[in-house]
């Protein structure tokens, strides 16, 4: 297998194309954001409007909405249940920078950078509260319960991704776990939010289920494959992150199994003292052993098993752009 981690053409998937389809809801929901974000204590607002504004691709939101779309739901919900989704994972933002230490975010300071760590973890909890409001406003058990538990769960898996860190003897099967609940569960939840809406069958509530737990587990392995080659605009954060973090990706899991003694001795050296400084010589062996290009093909296998759960859903443009989300989570340069 080459070492070659992702494809060398240009990414054929139109994302702005994707967002068109939904460009007016996606409008909604950013106002749905800023009017939420309101607050009479001055640094809520700043560190919300801050964090909200960093530029993010909203990929969660933008699932709640085709998703709701291809289920054939008609109504404006959706988008509140956009804007949730996305209070949902900023507070995970706000949280995991405090956690890993990150100073940098999209090119940017992070939150906890330019406020500190006691002031952007309490401005999480607002953020987290306030999602729980609007659900509630939506009167709709359901929503409300596939959120609670989708919650939980992420919160289980940044505890298991601490345990992980400096370990290097973390298995494939733990860091897939830990990709489960911590990132792909939102993207599970979003899709499958969008069929609770449209009160269609449950084969449909399944399907777009399935599709985003695969969506987020292909979108997570990539990432875990441009920590190695991406810059910081891509990946929210700075190429190498991971490694400075001592966090065992799947790259640095392969490259250890896979690996001679005297590479695997260094990898396991860098991971157990967060030897970020090590980076090019890890980046090497990583290359050096296939383990971006084995990443890349678990990823791309992921985003198949996405687009060949839609199949149970009626054919229509937005099922098409949901397609090609999945395309655009295993195409995006690097």
């Amino acid at each position: 297998m080459s070492s070659t981690a992702l494809p060398a053409t240009p990414v054929s998937v139109d994302l702005g194309a994707i967002r068109a389809l939904v460009g007016p809801d996606m409008q909604a929901v950013d106002a749905c954001i800023h009017q939420h974000l309101d607050s009479e204590v001055v640094l809520i607002r700043q560190i919300g409007t801050y964090i909200t504004g960093l530029g993010g691709k909203r990929l969660r939101p933008l699932v709640v909405l085709l998703a709701a779309r291809a289920a054939g739901y008609e109504g404006q919900q959706h988008v509140q249940l956009a804007a949730i989704v996305e209070f949902i994972h900023t507070a995970t933002l706000l949280h995991d920078d405090v956690v890993d230490e990150s100073d940098r975010r999209r090119g940017e300071s992070t939150a906890n950078g330019v406020w500190g760590n006691a002031a952007s973890v309490l401005v999480g909890d607002f953020l987290y509260s306030r999602s729980f409001q609007l659900m509630v406003a939506l009167e709709r058990m359901r929503v409300m319960q596939i959120l609670a538990d989708t919650t939980n769960t992420i919160a289980e898996g940044e505890v298991m991704q601490l345990l992980n860190h400096n370990s290097p003897d973390t298995s494939e099967e733990r860091h897939l776990e830990v990709a489960r609940c911590k990132t792909a569960k939102l993207f599970e939840s979003a899709a499958q939010l969008g069929a609770v809406l449209a009160g269609g069958p449950a084969s449909h509530e399944k399907a777009l289920a399935e599709y985003g737990l695969n969506l987020g587990m292909a979108f997570q392995l990539i990432d875990d494959v441009l920590d190695f080659s991406g810059d910081g605009e891509t990946l929210g954060k700075n190429a190498g992150d991971d490694l400075a973090e001592g966090n065992p990706t799947l790259p640095l899991i392969h490259a250890m199994r896979t690996g001679t003694p005297s590479q695997v001795s260094l990898v396991r050296d860098a991971i157990e003292g967060s030897r970020g400084d090590r980076f090019a010589e890890v980046r090497a062996i990583v290359e050096s052993t296939g383990s971006l290009a084995y990443t890349s093909a678990l990823a791309r296998d992921f985003s198949t098993r996405a687009r060949d759960a839609l199949a149970d859903l009626p054919a229509s443009s937005y099922r098409k752009a949901l397609e090609e989300l999945a395309e655009f989570a295993i195409e995006r340069p690097s």
